[in-house]
């Protein structure tokens, strides 16, 4: 039997606050200027270091270093992936810029790998649109004549950076793997019993306990008690549903290890340890060879399981 195989994407925003040290290099890049950061030793960072590697003493001179610098080393990117700086082939580069006594990484818009070397001379493009970010830095260029800065985008100060994270990938499943999802996209829920401690676990896996791979197969019910959750009352970008809502872990029946899945179809603050609930299918014809068969769990209206039949579950 064949693997299943599918192509996956993890993606998100990644939103931090940035400090006195870090906001102020933003808020410079923003304006077209790049700062750098005096350390006890008398050495200038880019980019800015918060603290001391030496006295450990937080960081507050910053002064300016030029936007022009040499390439000290360099690798060749010749198939860009999507949201790198540029959509041809390009260098990473570790580039000191002048004034600067140590190098940053940026990509080198050299137009061949022929063109890249080491000791090359660089200069900053800046990009068009500047928001207080790193990629407010196209990128770096063969250093030419000097023609006029970027004019300064006035403002508050930066403080906040959302920076785009993804992954795309591909991903193969083990056979036990694959006939987990193949069942799942028969609207089944298939399981593995480790052939030493005798636990079944869904989706099958090597047995934590004991090292082993699950053998014997189990088919495991849709249907299962609560055994911790949380409520989600936190908005985050691509949310999909509105707080608050629960999550929770699942022993489903006939398994031994729990699942996480959402709960829904009643308010937060009723679910409960204990509680029994059923897994709700999607439409039969949106089945896939995928967990996302199951939308949510939704209370039974059976009486709660007793604590002592998922004690040692948690």
């Amino acid at each position: 039997m064949t693997g299943v195989e599918a192509p996956l994407v993890i993606e998100f925003d990644y939103t931090r606050s940035l400090g006195p040290v870090l906001g102020r290099f933003m808020t410079a890049l923003r304006e077209g200027r790049v700062l750098g950061s005096r350390t006890a030793d008398g050495r200038i960072h880019v980019p800015p270091l918060e603290y001391d590697p030496v006295t450990h003493a937080a960081v507050t001179e910053l002064v300016d270093v030029q936007p022009t610098g040499t390439v000290a080393s360099w690798t060749w990117t010749d198939r860009p992936l999507d949201g790198q700086p540029l959509d041809r082939p390009f260098g990473w580069a570790l580039i000191r810029l002048d004034g600067a006594d140590t190098a940053l990484l940026h990509a080198v818009d050299a137009g061949a790998r022929e063109e890249m070397h080491t000791g090359m001379r660089v200069q900053i493009r800046w990009a068009f649109s500047r928001k207080g970010h790193i990629s407010d830095i196209e990128c770096f260029e063969p250093l030419s004549p000097p023609a006029a800065g970027p004019s300064a985008d006035a403002g508050e100060p930066v403080t906040i950076m959302t920076t785009p994270i993804r992954l795309a990938y591909t991903h193969t499943t083990s056979d036990d793997e694959s006939r987990y999802l193949r069942a799942l996209a028969e609207g089944r829920l298939l399981g593995q019993r480790c052939p030493v401690c005798r636990k079944v676990y869904v989706p099958p896996r090597v047995c934590p306990a004991d090292g082993v791979p699950t053998e014997e197969e189990v088919a495991v019910h849709d249907h299962g008690t609560v055994t911790t959750f949380c409520v989600v009352n936190v908005p985050f970008a691509g949310q999909r549903l509105e707080p608050p809502y629960v999550v929770a872990q699942i022993l489903l029946d006939g398994a031994d290890i729990p699942i996480p899945h959402l709960i829904l179809g009643l308010p937060a603050e009723d679910v409960r340890m204990g509680m029994r609930v059923a897994a709700v299918w999607r439409e039969r014809e949106k089945w896939t060879t995928t967990p996302e068969n199951i939308a949510h769990f939704r209370p039974t209206g059976e009486p709660d399981a007793p604590y002592e039949s998922y004690k040692d579950h948690l």
